[in-house]
């Protein structure tokens, strides 16, 4: 009895260290103290993509409308989200896509908002407002490449186990959107990008792969990215990175020129709240690298031993980590990074007692079918293993077939969020002590 509070107990401080992190980068509480100062006489244009633009955009018009009084007639605005991450707004048109493949309604976003932005003219100001997601919410393919290919080029990518930068470098060069192209579309218009980053090192033209953004890489970047990870492409792909029209804009750019941006929040704040509410709740915080990259089921391994080793203290210890994992796929199972890490923490854990862990997406999906209801992550405790036994479940097996999600489905141990409309990067907690 006592043993299964204690467990129940450490489950709730997850999920509480959690939960903070989310609500430090809620755009409501970050966004109000960037945005710049509206038009005196011109327009304007809020635009945006990613998983949080729509609740950015929220946050945005009623920074702008209800704070500063601005004219609603001379408001515009479109931005493109993840399905089931629209929310209510007042002028921002929103447009639900694809993600983490993009789909008919991510081509339709992207050209959306480049017929909005050669509407914008001198004496007009755009705020672009950019979260992670976007590179599947904006899709615009170049010259031969079809919308069918890019869908599956893109799933291809996201198979390979490239991190996130290089996706994006790749991505960037088969687009006519990303990579600063919009921006050239935006000008003389006056351009702000604000950004929600969920990159390690917060690297403002990789969010989103940069639409509003020069880009210092180049096409032979992108093809050495393809022949590294051994990326199969359609002919129509390979010959665009060939182009060198398909080159992105570069840094000193006239289409830059004037235009401003920042980084409003990013995830070392969600990982600073989840330290803070750690502490709060009493554990000693070990920091295991807030921008983490690598192969999830290998790092979980890494972390385990970390935890076996300082549970032997006996102190009541937080190891936290964040950054964005990635899963080399070998099998055709379910599941994201986080919840791979959870199920090869739990294996290299083999159930020792007094140890509680969590691993979730801080924009509340994880992987999945790009559905909203997909899981954030999953929660592992000494009884993980021995529960998935008596339920008849091969947690070896559920790793080869890349299956996490079936595996704690079956356990009840899925952390079902729903989308936080925001994106901060994934969040790691493995609870010791007695």
């Amino acid at each position: 009895m006592f043993e299964g509070m204690k467990i129940r107990t450490r489950r709730r401080h997850c999920l509480s260290i959690f939960e903070a992190a989310v609500q430090a980068v809620s755009p409501a509480r970050f966004l109000p103290a960037h945005l710049p100062a509206p038009p005196e006489t011109g327009r304007l244009f809020l635009m945006g993509a990613g998983k949080a633009a729509a609740s950015m955009a929220d946050a945005a018009e009623a920074h702008y409308l209800d704070t500063l009084g601005f004219p609603r007639e001379r408001l515009r605005g479109l931005v493109a989200t993840r399905h089931g991450y629209g929310v209510p707004t007042r002028v921002v048109t929103v447009i639900e896509a694809g993600h983490p493949v993009p789909d008919s309604q991510s081509e339709m976003a992207a050209n959306a908002l480049l017929r909005l932005a050669d509407e914008a003219g001198p004496g007009d100001l755009v705020v672009f407002l950019a979260s992670g997601g976007a590179s599947a919410n904006l899709v615009l393919p170049v010259g031969a490449i079809t919308l069918e290919e890019k869908k599956a080029f893109n799933k291809a990518l996201l198979r390979s186990g490239a991190p996130i930068d290089a996706m994006n470098t790749v991505r960037k060069h088969i687009s006519g959107i990303k990579g600063g192209r919009l921006a050239a579309r935006i000008a003389p218009a006056r351009l702000e990008t604000i950004a929600l980053s969920d990159v390690p090192g917060d690297d403002l033209a990789t969010i989103g792969s940069g639409p509003t953004l020069p880009d210092i890489t180049t096409l032979a970047d992108a093809r050495a990215i393809i022949e590294r990870y051994r990326i199969t492409v359609p002919d129509s792909v390979r010959l665009a990175l060939e182009d060198p029209a398909n080159e992105t804009l570069k840094p000193g750019d006239p289409a830059f020129d004037g235009s401003r941006a920042v980084i409003a929040a990013r995830p070392l704040d969600a990982f600073t709240a989840a330290c803070a509410e750690a502490e709060a709740l009493g554990y000693r915080v070990i920091n295991l690298g807030n921008d983490l990259e690598g192969e999830a089921r290998d790092v979980a391994v890494q972390h385990a031993a970390v935890a076996l080793r300082e549970a032997q203290s006996g102190e009541r210890i937080a190891l936290l980590s964040g950054g964005e994992l990635t899963v080399t796929i070998r099998g055709e199972g379910t599941g994201g990074p986080n919840q791979e890490y959870a199920l090869a923490l739990a294996m290299a854990l083999g159930g020792t007692p007094d140890i509680v862990a969590l691993s979730a997406d801080t924009d509340g999906t994880d992987g999945g079918a790009g559905k909203a209801s997909d899981p954030a992550g999953a929660l592992v405790d000494p009884t993980t293993l021995t529960r998935a036994e008596a339920a008849g479940l091969d947690p070896l097996a559920a790793l080869e077939r890349n299956d996490s999600t079936p595996f704690f489905a079956a356990l009840e141990d899925l952390l079902q969020t729903g989308p936080t409309l925001t994106n901060a990067n994934d969040l790691r907690v493995i609870l010791l002590g007695s």
